[in-house]
């Protein structure tokens, strides 16, 4: 019998890339996707479905509780994986009361429902929902930053310094809840910083891209030196499908990259790339575009992952670095901003 999944903000950067990845390999799974189609989901990131019987768009918002409950009514979903999410830091800060209502309640109401169709009581799953189970997605920066030292692991204290990733911890302690109140079958997943295919524009790496071709200034926070830990998306997903078919029930499992790069590096490699592969007319570098601009507010310093947990409990290992990854992104982002 094939099971069916719900997938929220499957129309995102990772959600897309998730799904096609998930199908692709559980040929007899079948997803229905639920996104709300903000300014961040644009469906042609799963142009690859658009004939795959196993796959079902819905357009619609997770904190909207009758249509979550007819969706759970009609597909007896055996899982949920929960991408949906507000997650641009700089959009936090200007408007916080979204981030509230998406990443809290709208994980409060996946939960409540979900708990709802599987349990008969506290601890007690209906026959045939004992393997049923909610997958949280989560970030890095729920543990707040790092200095020049120390990696984040599943037992660092939160503490998070944007209303983004406030809203994200509150998320991961309510998932959290519902495993050791009523015994809901729960596992979550921090991640370091997302890079790939599909990437909404607004984010690092697609802005340096596309400002670099087309000859704008290339903005950079401060003075370029905040570092993060890249994970290559694809890399995230695997992960993700480790723990949610092998986690154990009420885990916390951190995927990351092992790609600590500050921001100048990034910008130089780029540029580096496409001074190559794509030389500018006038004979210049593209490292020549880049500017420094006011850093934003609370920015964070440093985010490093550790993901031993994950690798030797679970078996997970990155199949791309840094440099890698990035030839791969820079090359896709070039066939789209050319077509």
């Amino acid at each position: 019998m094939s099971k069916t999944m719900l997938v929220t903000g499957g129309a995102g950067f990772i959600g897309s890339n998730f799904i096609v990845y998930f199908l692709e390999t559980y040929k007899d799974t079948k997803v229905v996707n639920l996104d709300l189609l903000t300014y961040a989901g644009d469906l042609s990131n799963l142009s690859e479905l658009e004939n795959n019987s196993n796959y079902t768009f819905v357009e619609g918002d997770i904190c909207d509780t009758a249509l979550v409950n007819s969706l759970f009514e009609t597909y007896k979903f055996s899982g949920v994986i929960h991408f949906a999410a507000e997650s641009h830091v700089d959009n936090s800060i200007k408007n916080p009361d979204a981030f509230v209502k998406t990443n809290v309640n709208g994980t409060f109401n996946l939960l409540d429902v979900a708990k709802k169709h599987w349990m008969e009581s506290p601890f007690t799953f209906k026959t045939g929902c004992e393997n049923n189970r909610f997958h949280h997605i989560s970030t890095d920066e729920v543990y707040g930053t790092l200095g020049e030292t120390g990696l984040f692991t599943e037992d660092t204290p939160y503490a998070p310094n944007s209303p983004y990733s406030a809203s994200k911890a509150s998320s991961d302690f309510i998932v959290r809840s519902y495993f050791h109140t009523y015994g809901m079958n729960v596992v979550t997943t921090n991640c370091s910083n997302n890079y790939g295919p599909k990437q909404h524009d607004e984010k690092l790496i697609p802005t340096i891209i596309r400002k670099a071709i087309t000859n704008e200034p290339i903005p950079i926070y401060g003075d370029g030196k905040n570092i993060r830990d890249w994970l290559y998306v694809l890399d995230h997903c695997t992960g993700i499908d480790l723990a949610f078919q092998k986690g154990k029930a009420g885990e916390t499992y951190n995927v990351g990259g092992k790609n600590e790069r500050d921001n100048l590096y990034i910008v130089h490699k780029i540029c580096e790339i496409l001074d190559s592969i794509k030389p500018k007319e006038d004979g210049g570098s593209y490292a020549d575009l880049i500017t420094f601009v006011t850093d934003r507010p609370g920015h964070d310093f440093r985010y490093a992952i550790d993901a031993t947990k994950l690798e030797n409990e679970l078996g997970w290992k990155a199949s791309e670095n840094f440099e890698s990854g990035i030839m791969k992104t820079i090359e896709w982002y070039l066939n789209k901003y050319n077509n």
